[in-house]
């Protein structure tokens, strides 16, 4: 086989453009290796490929030199998705649910029931486009609180301008901890396997942690109890006042547990005229700081301890706390937009 010097060059240009298609280049390294004179075997080797790939493209060379090299099946044009057919997609998911009873839709679902040569590919980029996520699903609960935006405007004050030369301490408790213990042996962390957990497991009681979230510097004054009544919220709110200079106002935001608002709390509050209460709207406790918190310490230590009995767990709660301590990080709150507030009346979803 003789190529010409353009030939050649052309050739060579394909095999070597690093943002070609492996196929072209593949045919013009045969043509390459039999005008050097390789034989079929040799380029059998080097290509990994048949006598009948070398038979076709060697033929089709012959026949309509480079203009044979490319293939005659490029496939076909890609689908428009046009903007009618982009809202039909939309409508049908936002608007309906699957005829078959499932909660959401899926591709190939919406593709089958649109027809009209939709593929589920064509949907898929739809929904990303408009960031729409059928397969998710978020929760949200709204305060039926009348007095909402007064008591949350009270509890977020108290965050963005605290009062000066006063405490502000975010409390709730969290309860019914269990004190789980791994009737099987924990296999640990290594190269390529995750830590594992025995399926069965040993329930030595519960208990209730209350805590005490300082706003200005991000500490927290923390205590077990085996129980979460009313005295032993007093208990712990006696246990903050101690903590804190003789005479010094503190502001205690907590929730409305039927615990927080008993007589004995009313009357360790008239004992106490520099402690001063405010609650959060119902169904808000998210504006509670000391939530998340409560979330730090769950991820940290209760999710997958071990405890081999309530003094145990209690042990290693207090630890943590201690230890967060050395270096707390108070909460940086931001306040936006009052009017994003979800109501019942922000339904906007269509069935």
């Amino acid at each position: 086989m003789i190529l010409t010097k353009s030939e050649r060059m052309g050739l060579q240009q394909q095999v070597s453009a690093r943002n070609g298609r492996a196929d072209t280049a593949r045919r013009a390294r045969l043509i390459l290796l039999l005008a050097d004179g390789h034989t079929w075997a040799d380029i059998r080797a080097k290509l990994d490929c048949s006598d009948s790939f070398i038979d076709l493209w060697s033929k089709r060379f012959f026949a309509d030199r480079l203009a044979g090299l490319f293939s005659r099946h490029a496939g076909r044009e890609r689908y428009k998705v046009t903007d009618r057919i982009e809202a039909r997609v939309l409508a049908r998911t936002t608007k309906h649910k699957p005829a078959d009873g499932s909660t959401h839709w899926s591709t190939r679902k919406l593709a089958a029931e649109l027809g009209g040569g939709i593929s589920h590919m064509a949907v898929a980029r739809i929904w990303a486009k408009h960031g729409i996520k059928p397969h998710r699903l978020e929760g949200y609960l709204a305060s039926n609180d009348p007095d909402f935006e007064t008591k949350a405007a009270d509890v977020i004050g108290l965050y963005m301008n605290p009062p000066q030369h006063a405490a502000v301490f975010c409390v709730d408790e969290k309860t019914a901890i269990q004190a789980l213990d791994r009737k099987d042996p924990v296999l640990p962390l290594s190269p390529g396997r995750a830590e594992r957990h025995g399926f069965e497991y040993y329930r030595h009681g519960t208990l209730s942690l209350y805590a005490a979230f300082n706003t200005r510097t991000g500490e927290v004054l923390g205590k077990t109890a085996a129980r979460h009544t009313s005295a032993e919220f007093v208990a712990f709110l006696t246990d903050i006042v101690a903590n804190q200079p003789k005479g010094k106002e503190i502001h205690v935001i907590a929730d409305n547990l039927s615990a927080h608002k008993t007589k004995l709390v009313a009357a360790f509050l008239e004992a106490h005229p520099t402690v001063h209460m405010h609650f959060t709207p119902t169904y808000s406790s998210w504006l509670n700081q000391v939530e998340l918190w409560f979330a730090k310490i769950e991820r940290d230590v209760i999710a997958r301890g071990v405890f081999t009995s309530l003094t145990d767990l209690k042990r290693k709660l207090m630890r943590y706390i201690r230890h967060y301590n050395t270096q707390p990080k108070p909460v940086k709150w931001k306040y936006f937009d009052p009017s994003k507030r979800i109501t019942p009346e922000s339904i906007v979803t269509v069935h």
